[in-house]
């Protein structure tokens, strides 16, 4: 039975290779706006994902959260880096925030475990 980090990155390949296919101009743009905009610049790609981080809490992306989670692992950021960055969220989205902070701790955990 597959965990849950590898059915989420499963489902996630699976779904842009599919969107990608559909050959649309507009969404293969923002895909690659996307990517450049979160590679190595004038900010190191884990302050960037950090940051990513905080504006899909905000908006309440789990799927989101879910990404720039593993992408700020990918980077090195420690457990208190993503304590302090989803102190921040929370602080700037305010209470509503807390579910999706429950749910990217325990997404936390399981990427800690890995």
């Amino acid at each position: 039975m597959p965990n849950q980090v590898d059915e989420f990155n499963r489902y996630r390949a699976e779904m842009n290779e599919r969107l990608l296919k559909a050959d649309n101009k507009v969404i293969k743009r923002i895909f690659n706006l996307d990517t450049n905009a979160y590679s190595e610049g004038a900010l190191p790609v884990k302050t960037k994902e950090l940051m990513g981080l905080v504006a899909s809490a905000v908006l309440r992306c789990d799927d989101c959260i879910k990404y720039h989670l593993e992408k700020c692992r990918d980077e090195g950021a420690s457990k208190s880096e993503i304590m302090e960055t989803l102190s921040i969220a929370t602080l700037v989205g305010g209470t509503i925030v807390i579910p999706h902070l429950r749910r990217a701790y325990e997404y936390w955990e399981l990427l800690e475990h890995r």
